[in-house]
């Protein structure tokens, strides 16, 4: 059939099996629109504040459903709003297509009114992108930035399409899905060699980040875990890979992880670490860095086997069918020396946890803990509220957390939970400060828009309470540009200025009262959540520090 290119973006997007698309509209893509509007019933647009916070929910859908996010927005400043979500979902492997307008081709290289070559800008942070020249490979173009986006290693892809294109005629022919490229297990001798490796541990731990999400290989850490008798911890990417109250489950591993599940980590003698990049986060020096340990590295990505530290035994090969032939070469193992250890780092973390009462971070995420289901996805932001979040949510499905890990974006959290409630259809939560909430609260407009049930909890210490905890540990208490109170934003007023409900909180009790109403309220609530400014994230390892440097309580 004969039809214009604008028709065919949306008709390729409705083929490989999209269903809403996050953006805003401008010039060069006004085409686009129009034909978003004639095929209203079978592609809905949501309509975003600001293009950052559209990107951010293509990346929050992406994430809590595993399907490809798509965002559109037009040239120029259009265009590059979008770099902070493209660079968000490329450095946590999100698969997401970007889909910009740009002036005529006649006019590309003149400064055009709102020109920008934005393929070159986002060169760094995409699997691949796409000047589409003609209209004629138009569809084809499409269906391959899918193909790539969610294939091996998932991320993003983005799509540059000049106004002309866009106008211009050519014959469709509609497809079926493009799937994803087929993927293979590491090669057999060196699963051989890692099974080996393996089977002579004492001191087994198992690792693993958001590749074995990605890769939907639960079923098969968890059974290998039983064959080795051994514990298991994760990066904050792999939050919600398992339960996090599946008893071999130590936590968070790094920076700001379990004191028991970084332990385990340091002490063990072989490391299997499945979907993870051993970034900086998670090794400190990497000199100091599990000195004692022989590591196995499964990643579906060769580039990150070697890449920030020097595995034993590097396997290149999708996880769940790398694991899936490696169990079997697996011996049963018991390790009761090794067990008793993991039992005494527990105990040296719960004795050295928080156990104030009142509004401490660690009862506030606890008392939202007894609000939430096994099907609740829950976003943050990124600051304290996000490493708390990480160390004390109750999180039983995979993809339950949502959070920005590589980039560590600020203004992520609103986004991401209107796009993973959107792709879901379940109440979602956020975590955010209000460092971070400031910077997209815009997409409350949104959420009230289009209802979504959102509950907002946003832990209000009127500080930027990360960049302060460094400020009063390492550099003299210089509290340099990070108090907030003297904004004076009313955060519940403003939530009713956008019609959203919401109330404050500054006891247990009246928290309680807040959670009840936001959980029932059928659109978005924001609870103003007051936390004293000199909480920290413990525990904490300093900067350039090894494991053995880890704080676990302030006079360490």
């Amino acid at each position: 059939m004969l039809l214009c290119g604008s028709d065919i973006i949306v008709r390729t997007l409705i083929e490989q099996g999209t269903d809403v698309v996050f953006g805003y509209p401008g010039g060069q893509v006004i085409n686009i629109y129009d034909s978003l509007y004639k095929y209203q019933t079978e592609l809905t647009h949501v309509l975003a504040a600001h293009e950052q916070g559209a990107a951010h929910a293509a990346d929050g859908y992406a994430r809590a459903t595993g399907k490809v996010g798509v965002v559109i927005a037009t040239s120029g400043p259009g265009a590059t709003n979008l770099v902070t979500g493209i660079a968000t979902a490329y450095l946590d492997s999100v698969p997401m297509v970007a889909i910009t307008g740009n002036v005529p081709n006649t006019v590309i290289g003149t400064d055009g009114f709102q020109e920008i070559d934005i393929t070159g800008i986002t060169l760094p942070i995409t699997k691949h992108n796409y000047f589409v020249g003609s209209v004629e490979t138009l569809a084809d173009t499409i269906r391959d930035a899918f193909r790539l986006s969610k294939s091996g290693r998932p991320g993003p892809v983005l799509i540059d399409v000049p106004k002309d294109v866009q106008v211009a005629m050519t014959d469709y022919e509609p497809q079926g899905v493009i799937p994803a490229d087929e993927t293979s297990a590491a090669k057999e001798l060196r699963i051989r060699q890692a099974a080996q490796c393996i089977n002579g541990a004492q001191r087994p731990f198992l690792y693993f980040g958001g590749g074995l999400i990605a890769g939907d290989a639960q079923e098969e850490l968890l059974t290998m875990a039983e064959i080795l008798d051994a514990p298991i911890g994760c990066s904050m990417m792999g939050i919600s890979g398992v339960p996090t109250n599946h008893p071999r489950f130590l936590g968070m591993q790094g920076m700001h992880g379990h004191y028991a599940c970084s332990m385990a980590m340091h002490h063990a003698d072989v490391i299997i670490a499945m979907g993870a990049r051993f970034n900086d986060r998670v090794t400190g020096n990497r000199a100091k860095f599990a000195v004692n340990a022989k590591i196995v590295h499964i990643d579906i990505d060769g580039a990150e086997l070697g890449k920030t530290v020097s595995p034993t035994h590097g396997l290149r090969g999708d996880v769940k069918k790398t694991l899936q032939k490696l169990i079997p070469l697996l011996n049963k193992a018991e390790h009761p020396n090794w067990q008793a250890e993991i039992a005494c780092l527990r105990e040296a973390e719960r004795k050295s946890g928080d156990i104030r009462e009142g509004m401490t971070p660690k009862n506030v995420i606890e008392h939202l803990n007894s609000h939430l289901s096994e099907n609740i996805p829950v976003a943050t932001d990124v600051g304290q509220h996000q490493m708390w979040a990480a160390q004390y949510l109750n999180l039983a499905k995979p993809r339950q957390f949502l959070s920005s890990g590589g980039l560590g974006t600020m203004g992520f959290g609103m986004g991401a939970a209107i796009g993973a409630a959107w792709g879901t259809g379940k109440r979602t939560v956020l975590i955010t400060g209000d460092g971070s909430f400031g910077m997209n609260l815009n997409e409350l407009a949104t959420a009230v828009t289009y209802g979504i049930p959102l509950v907002i909890l946003l832990m209000n210490n009127q500080v930027l309470g990360m960049v302060r905890q460094w400020q009063t540990l390492f550099f003299d208490k210089h509290y340099s540009s990070t108090r907030l109170d003297g904004r004076k934003t009313d955060f519940v007023a403003l939530a009713h200025a956008f019609g959203a409900e919401g109330s404050r909180a500054v006891t247990l009790e009246e928290l309680d009262q807040a959670l009840d109403r936001a959980f029932a309220c059928p659109g978005p609530y924001l609870i103003d959540c007051a936390i004293d400014r000199d909480e920290f994230v413990l525990p904490m390892l300093p900067p350039g520090g090894s494991m053995d440097d880890i704080i676990v309580r302030i006079g360490d």
